[in-house]
């Protein structure tokens, strides 16, 4: 009796099993994550059993599949998702588009450039150490070591050479920050809402010396966060407006200019 028992067990517990992994159609649709937006022609890959299917245009797909088998969902410009089956019940995905930096491309003169181009006119005007002569010039040029330290031209090249670096620093910020890459990162309407943003939060020429294009998208987005959840956006950004944020001046000006 107790044998004929065990035995009834097993058979239901190998019904169960083979119950538990029986393939059965799976139904769901792809979204773009956080809107109503659907994602059509997205690969879906079993990684158990390598089928794979594609979702139609409106984001429609079924696909045969068994619970615990973990499905792959893949499109270009979204990120992929791995999403394991733990029932037969309709599933929802949805996928996080890729953040994609814009090629940019420098044409002309950089800033840099342009500076070493003035300072080499400074130059051409009997100025070589740009305003600081090193102690050793009194000795082995006494007459250009006075005229460095005391002259009209060697100080305008002192001041320009102080000032010019802030104008590069200032370039590289305006080059990897600006409207077109706040509103990409976070997805704000207009020029104008990203401007007001950026007058809150623009990283420094130190910051972005440490930084790769991915770390300042997370501080961007970080940054952006605390700034969207305040009821008090006026005040943050006059709060923390930086004296830092300022127009890339076009030209600098050459020597004896004014």
């Amino acid at each position: 009796m107790r044998i004929r028992f065990t035995l009834q067990l097993i058979v239901c517990f190998c019904f169960f099993l083979n119950a538990s992994a029986q393939e059965f159609t799976l139904k769901g649709v792809t979204s773009k994550k956080n809107t109503p937006e659907r994602v059509g022609q997205v690969m879906i890959k079993d990684l158990k059993t390598n089928a794979t299917i594609m979702s139609d245009d409106l984001g429609w797909f079924t696909i045969k599949t068994n619970v615990g088998d973990t499905l792959l969902f893949s499109k270009e410009k979204y990120t992929p998702q791995k999403i394991e089956v733990l029932n037969n019940s309709d599933m929802p995905v949805y996928l996080q588009p890729q953040i994609v930096l814009a090629e940019v491309r420098i044409t002309g003169q950089t800033k840099r450039q342009e500076v070493n181009e003035i300072m080499g006119d400074y130059r051409k005007q009997g100025t070589f150490y740009n305003g600081k002569p090193p102690i050793t010039s009194f000795v082995t040029n006494p007459l250009t070591g006075i005229y460095e330290l005391f002259g009209k031209t060697p100080n305008r090249a002192k001041r320009f050479a102080q000032f010019s670096q802030g104008e590069i620093e200032q370039a590289e910020v305006n080059r990897r920050y600006n409207v077109a890459f706040v509103r990409q990162v976070t997805k704000l309407s207009t020029d104008t809402l990203a401007q007001r943003f950026m007058n809150y939060y623009t990283p420094t020429f130190e910051d972005l010396k440490g930084w790769n294009d991915y770390d300042l998208i997370k501080h961007t987005q970080k940054s952006f966060e605390y700034y969207n959840s305040s009821s008090e956006k006026d005040k943050l950004e006059l709060l923390n407006s930086p004296t830092f944020i300022k127009s890339d001046s076009s030209k600098l000006s050459k020597p004896g200019s004014h």
